[in-house]
């Protein structure tokens, strides 16, 4: 008979003399251990992120933090309200549906006073992207196109097969844009975050055929954060690999290491939202077809001004279809497409992938039911209101209106590069310039910029603020004015040395200082009711 192998011995001796519920105990306790470990292996977030949560959710639990935490909260939530109050101050606000229903001139002049509820004076340029043209024969072509199909319903394609081929044609001309072959194909969807989360979900569900039961996508630290809602939404674990510190674009011996079993994706921005940076797609291409990986290509906020730019005489790296590992690119037709907002185009290489897109239920007893995007019914007027857009603008007039864009954001670049404490982060590759200060608190700035009306987007991680050049910034002066209020904001600042920013935008600083993000997502939340907030009579008082 053969001896024990070494393992089962020294079990047996690590048992020796053990009460049968000490032996119960240890071994329940082993696999307990070794469950749990295999959870933080397998979880969707890392090890060091699942063990910093947990310590804080702990730390929450102590009475004394958890009441200032909840007196603090309080008092943030007042301030949203006020906020609230202040700006809606002196509109009616209605609760209930009117007795007897407005005049179409009533409703009309109701819309006309929500409209002008705001502080920035967007039409006039002062807004950093929100809205990417002003022009009135664009707009007039689009709302004429509403209205005409407002009520229509692309679900019902035997009803309005109209609808059908207006999305059909968006996306083929999209695909074009982009190089892509006949193979390529793709939808419409209601903006960049649609885009995305169909891409995700659709490798997510390749994965899954794949035999992979738990994927994960590779994100640079700078891709867009609708990337992190479709993780949370579908599932999918995220890693999140670093940007270079001088360049801004993602890390490509990073990618490669962080490419495993697991991989369902790769992200490539062109360009990021922070700082208007492109990562190298063309290596990303290139690592891409060596792993045999989807790269997923987030031209959401750019993709309608890079794809003119070789034509409008401006330098554009390879970004689309033409890189064999390309799989996919999102990009937003109610961006530089200059359609109304509420559209965007997620296209594919091949149709395999499109169909993972897809969500089929052959069991209800509605009947077999099968739809391309997250909506099932969606808005016809909106469909059409693209198709309108693209065909009335054209490509010469799009190539047009590239030139001026760029031209603008290129001339604006030039000149913060001059002006003392500022530094601009990387080499904006399409719209967005973005810069920052080692010289003084950059939220100090955006602050002065505020106080002369002009409304820019806030970065973190590092602290910085960037405008998105859009065709409003075209207009005669904008940009020199916009220069000049940067030029003076960039001297009081000076002046005022390293002394931090006070009042509403401290919160921006103080927001990335706090090591428990849970708190800042509580923030967040908070201020998302308050957009839902309507103030009563009896809360002026507070």
């Amino acid at each position: 008979m053969s001896e024990r192998p070494l393992p089962l011995k020294a079990i047996n001796r690590f048992f020796e003399g053990k009460e049968p519920w000490q032996i119960v105990t240890i071994t329940a306790s082993s696999v307990l251990a070794i469950v749990w470990t295999h959870s933080l292996y397998n979880a969707k977030e890392s090890v060091p992120a699942r063990l910093r949560k947990e310590f804080f959710r702990w730390l929450r639990q102590v009475p004394f933090v958890r009441r200032k935490i909840e007196e603090k909260m309080a008092e943030i939530k007042k301030d949203f309200k006020k906020d609230v109050a202040k700006r809606l101050s002196g509109m009616t606000v209605y609760r209930h549906l009117p007795k007897d229903g407005f005049t179409a001139e009533q409703v009309a002049e109701e819309i006309r006073k929500h409209l002008v509820l705001g502080s920035y004076d967007w039409k006039g340029g002062n807004v950093s992207g929100a809205v990417y043209h002003v022009n009135e024969d664009i707009s007039r072509v689009a709302c004429e196109a509403y209205a005409l199909t407002a009520y229509t319903n692309p679900l019902h394609a035997d009803v309005f097969p109209g609808i059908n081929k207006m999305e059909a044609e968006i996306v083929r001309m999209s695909v074009n844009l982009f190089n892509g072959d006949e193979e390529c194909c793709g939808t419409v969807t209601t903006g960049g975050t649609e885009s995305i989360m169909m891409a995700c979900k659709a490798f997510r569900d390749l994965a899954y055929s794949r035999g992979i039961t738990n994927p994960q996508m590779i994100l640079p630290a700078t891709a867009h954060t609708a990337f992190d809602k479709a993780a949370q939404y579908l599932g999918i674990g995220i890693v999140t690999v670093p940007v270079s510190t001088e360049t801004y674009t993602v890390d490509l011996n990073a990618v490669k290491r962080a490419i495993g079993r697991r991989t369902c994706m790769i992200v490539g921005s062109a360009p990021n939202f922070p700082y208007g940076t492109m990562d190298d797609i063309e290596a990303l291409s290139d690592i891409a077809v060596e792993y045999d990986v989807p790269l997923h290509v987030d031209a959401c906020l750019g993709g309608f001004i890079a794809a003119f730019m070789t034509a409008a005489g401006h330098d554009m790296p390879l970004f689309d279809f033409r890189l064999p590992g390309v799989s996919s690119i999102s990009a937003d037709t109610h961006k530089y497409g200059y359609a109304p907002k509420g559209t965007s185009v997620i296209v594919y290489r091949k149709h395999q992938y499109r169909h993972h897109q897809y969500t089929v239920s052959t069991e209800w007893p509605g009947g077999v039911y099968g739809s391309p995007t997250v909506n099932g019914s969606r808005a016809g007027g909106l469909i059409a209101a693209c198709w309108a857009t693209m065909m009335f603008v054209g490509r010469a007039r799009y190539v047009q209106m590239t030139d001026e864009i760029i031209t603008t954001a290129r001339y604006i670049e030039a000149e913060v590069r001059k002006i003392e404490g500022l530094f601009i982060f990387g080499k904006p590759a399409t719209t967005v310039v973005a810069f920052g200060s080692q010289r003084f608190d950059i939220f100090k700035l955006a602050d002065e910029l505020h106080k002369k009306g002009w409304s820019l987007n806030t970065l973190q991680f590092p602290s910085g603020i960037h405008i998105a050049v859009t065709h409003a910034h075209t207009q005669s002066g904008v940009a020199d004015r916009f220069i000049a209020d940067l030029q003076s904001a960039a001297k009081i600042c000076l002046k005022e040395g390293s002394e931090p920013v006070q009042g509403k935008m401290a919160i921006y600083g103080v927001a990335q200082s706090i090591p428990d993000r849970s708190l800042v997502s509580d923030i967040t939340k908070h201020f998302i009711d308050s957009m839902y907030y309507l103030p009563k009579p009896e809360d002026s008082d507070e």
